[in-house]
């Protein structure tokens, strides 16, 4: 029975944002075919900062209306949307209509608007459903979390990106028709040009899309038998909450554990004296401030303002860079919350100068997205590992430090929890909204052809 359960709560916790990591890995082989082109992850980045309107809308009905608002439907009816979402973005994802004299991807960005609410609105439903459950299967649906974002990271590794070649494009000037060039000269009235010609990868895109709906299916079939099994537990209501505290921080080297005997027993002298056993020393103003500072700071580099620019980062050293960065970076982001668990630091300095290390990988990321299309070491086999590494480093260094801010904030207090979940949507906002205008309207960043870029040796 038990095992039965863990197996449930992991495959529960896999479809809290399995769709939205799906869409950044894929998106090596989707910038190719869209017409936003290399533009797409900046608009990606505005949409998942947009999707936050569901748990906006969650957070007023509990406030508003306690106890009207039934968790187990609204999970029901954002699963559903997640599954009909990506089986849409498998048949219409290629769709294109016309705005503004502008040809936009409008199918793709509205299905991903969906799917961004689903994963986001995840974040205020799933835990607390998870909450009625014992302890011990809390840290099985993190487990399933965190391969939210690992397996379809190694799905599109199998996937692979297709192998890229140059080719001569001849194009004859009394027509319009463009074929490719043979061996014979071509005739003096015609123009040849290298284009990048992209083989075909191991599986198509769309059936990447059917993927990630089988996963979100697998995800809303486990919350259904949850959901329906009956409460034969052995812990009641009452110890549910103190025995929770203990075993997601016993992972973590909470010294509240050594306490959480007294938690359990009767009220009285034994509650009061158990309560300061379950918080961490307080920290000094100053203190919490370069907290919060790290909070806002780290996700606005995460979640808007490094990936925006990602494609300008790496496809300038070819498709198979970029494929790879998108990939393994997903993957960092779990490994650093496994990490985190068995290797808990919480210094502050450390954590400073942890911060500052990834910020380092993210200027370097950075320099080299501005460099575009002729970044340092284009077309060599370094520039290539060089970049990949960069962005591994700069996911993994910098989730670990947002697990382990989270940690802190978290044995702080419950309003402390509160204000880092404010921390980290202003921080992602503010850096998705600074990007956006940079690359779409001001257009900072240049695109380019990995075989018809001319760059300077």
């Amino acid at each position: 029975m038990a095992l039965h359960v863990h197996l449930l709560a992991c495959a529960f916790g896999l479809g809290s944002w399995v769709a939205i990591n799906g869409l950044w890995v894929e998106l090596p082989l989707i910038v190719n075919e869209l017409p936003e082109g290399w533009n797409l992850p900046s608009y990606l980045t505005v949409i998942i900062q947009m999707a936050n309107l569901g748990p906006l809308l969650v957070t007023l009905m509990h406030k508003l209306y306690p106890g009207r608002l039934k968790e187990s439907a609204v999970i029901y009816s954002i699963l559903s949307i997640g599954v009909l979402a990506c089986f849409l973005l498998a048949f219409f994802w290629k769709e294109t209509t016309v705005m503004a004299g502008t040809e936009h991807s409008t199918a793709f960005l509205v299905i991903t608007f969906f799917l961004s609410l689903v994963d986001c609105t995840s974040s205020v439903t799933f835990l607390p459903f998870m909450m009625q459950l014992p302890a011990k299967y809390i840290t099985t649906y993190f487990i399933g979390e965190g391969l939210s974002g690992f397996v379809p990271g190694l799905v599109a590794l199998g996937q692979g990106v297709g192998i890229s070649k140059c080719v001569n494009i001849t194009q004859t000037s009394s027509s319009n028709m463009t074929e490719a060039r043979v061996a014979t000269p071509p005739p003096h009235d015609s123009l040849y040009t290298i284009q990048t010609e992209y083989l075909p990868p191991n599986f198509s895109t769309e059936v990447f899309f059917f993927f990630l709906a089988a996963m979100t299916a697998i995800s809303l079939v486990a919350f259904t038998l949850l959901n329906r099994m009956p409460r034969t537990f052995e812990l009641s209501t009452e110890n549910l909450v103190p025995e929770t505290v203990a075993s997601v921080s016993s992972g973590l080297d909470n010294p509240s554990v050594q306490g959480s005997p007294k938690a359990h027993g009767g009220k009285g002298e034994e509650t009061g004296q158990s309560r300061p056993l379950l918080a961490k020393p307080g920290y000094t103003v100053s203190q919490l401030a370069f907290i919060y500072f790290l909070v806002v700071w780290v996700n606005g580099l995460t979640n808007g303002l490094l990936p925006s620019v990602q494609t300008y980062s790496c496809m300038p050293y070819g498709n198979i860079a970029y494929h790879l960065s998108a990939a393994l970076s997903s993957m960092a982001n779990p490994m650093a919350c496994v990490i985190a668990m068995f290797l808990p630091k919480r210094s502050l300095v450390f954590l400073g100068l942890l911060s500052l290390v990834g910020t380092g990988f993210g200027a370097y990321n950075m320099g080299m997205a501005a460099l575009s299309p002729c970044p340092l070491l284009q077309g060599s086999a370094a520039g290539e590992a060089l970049i990949v590494l960069s962005w591994v480093f700069f996911a993994g260094t910098l989730s670990y430090v947002k697990v382990m801010v989270g940690v802190i904030l978290r044995d702080e207090s419950h309003s402390a929890l509160v204000w880092c979940g404010a921390a980290v949507q202003v921080g992602s906002m503010v850096g998705a909204l600074t990007m956006f205008p940079l690359v779409n309207v001001y257009r900072l960043f240049q695109s380019g052809d990995v075989c018809s870029t001319k760059c300077p040796l």
